[in-house]
């Protein structure tokens, strides 16, 4: 059997070749397309430049200027960092880390402008700071509250690393939804191997269209003489752009409160319950002195629901209740010894810092 196929397919380019080399216009064509594949494939390369090119004039370089303990009256540049302009008026997203021991900020645009920038808010749980400049034609970056950051995605970040002038790194998005990187801040950030260095915190990470993705906020370090290489993280747009309306509105972010910390259903809780709960968090302590241990919530008890929608996990929960106005009044399901109740809730301000 081998020794049929092999003798017909040496019967085959034998044919073949015969065709090729008495027909010299077949001989051409076939020898012309190979050559022009070849010359193709050498021409062919993968670039970003039409995303940077989008992108990049609305990221800007921000100097924080403070004044000389011995002399009030003049100022020194002690701090740098990037910062991303969002809107037509002006309005500049960036790290309150960036400019919180600023007594002047200056930005610096990538058309040359120069402009000293008006702090509008800064909200220190999230890291984030909203600045705004006067000026006409301002570039603004492409947004597209649409886009939901996905693993692998292509990603580009864009600042001014160490000052030596705005500067591109290339990676992908490694994971989303991480949490506690830092003392004290609980929201998801995204996680990236693109390159973040000094000078790029509030910098724009963008997608391979050149659209906001997040705002670049810190690298993983760690507390030994190990190196850590591509971990670093960006603040999702949808958050800040949720943070930065807060701060137009009323000149600081207000955030509802119920003083309940949970955590997710894990599996086998799950089954226990026929599997019908997943989603819920599991109430494990509640302040004395707030809206639900006012309103009935005990220990042990499973959220379900917020205004008759389900929930999804913790952060969603947070979410939910951070973005209610305090006087809100909610039900909240809850699931207590196997029978499901509402309670009402009414949401109050959290002034925790």
């Amino acid at each position: 059997m081998l020794k049929f196929w092999l003798r017909s397919i040496s019967v085959g380019l034998l044919a073949a070749a015969i065709i090729i080399a008495s027909v010299p216009s077949l001989r051409a064509h076939v020898f012309h397309k190979s050559e022009d594949t070849a010359a193709d494939m050498g021409t062919v390369q993968l670039s970003f430049n039409q995303a940077v090119h989008r992108a990049a004039p609305a990221v800007v370089n921000i100097y924080s200027r403070q004044y000389d303990r011995n002399n009030h009256k003049k100022l020194s540049t002690q701090g740098l960092g990037s910062g991303v302009i969002v809107s037509k008026k002006g309005y500049i997203i960036t790290n309150y880390h960036v400019i919180a021991q600023a007594d002047q900020i200056i930005v610096a645009l990538q058309d040359g402008r120069v402009a000293a920038a008006q702090l509008v808010g800064k909200d220190k749980r999230t890291d984030l700071a909203v600045l705004r400049i006067e000026g006409s034609n301002l570039p603004v970056i492409p947004l597209n509250p649409n886009y939901q950051p996905k693993v692998g995605d292509v990603v580009l970040a864009i600042g001014n690393p160490y000052n030596l002038g705005q500067t591109t790194t290339f990676g992908i998005i490694s994971a989303t939804g991480r949490s506690s990187i830092s003392a004290g801040r609980r929201q998801a950030f995204i996680q990236t191997d693109a390159a973040i260095n000094e000078g790029n915190s509030g910098g724009a990470l963008v997608n391979s269209r050149g659209e906001l993705v997040g705002i670049n906020t810190a690298s993983f370090q760690q507390a030994t003489d190990i190196e850590t290489y591509g971990i670093s993280f960006a603040i999702p747009f949808s958050l800040a752009n949720t943070i930065m309306d807060k701060i137009i509105a009323d000149g600081r972010v207000i955030r509802g409160y119920i003083g309940v910390d949970g955590e997710d259903m894990n599996a086998m809780t799950s089954r226990l319950l026929d599997g019908e709960h997943i989603g819920g968090i599991l109430v494990i302590g509640i302040d004395p002195n707030g809206p639900a241990h006012k309103a009935g919530l005990h220990a042990n008890d499973i959220i379900l629901k917020i205004d008759g929608k389900k929930i999804s996990g913790r952060q969603s929960v947070m979410e939910t209740i951070t973005n209610l106005r305090p006087g809100t009044r909610v039900n909240i399901t809850i699931l207590r010894k196997g029978k499901e109740m509402d309670l009402p809730v009414t949401i109050a301000e959290d002034t925790r810092s």
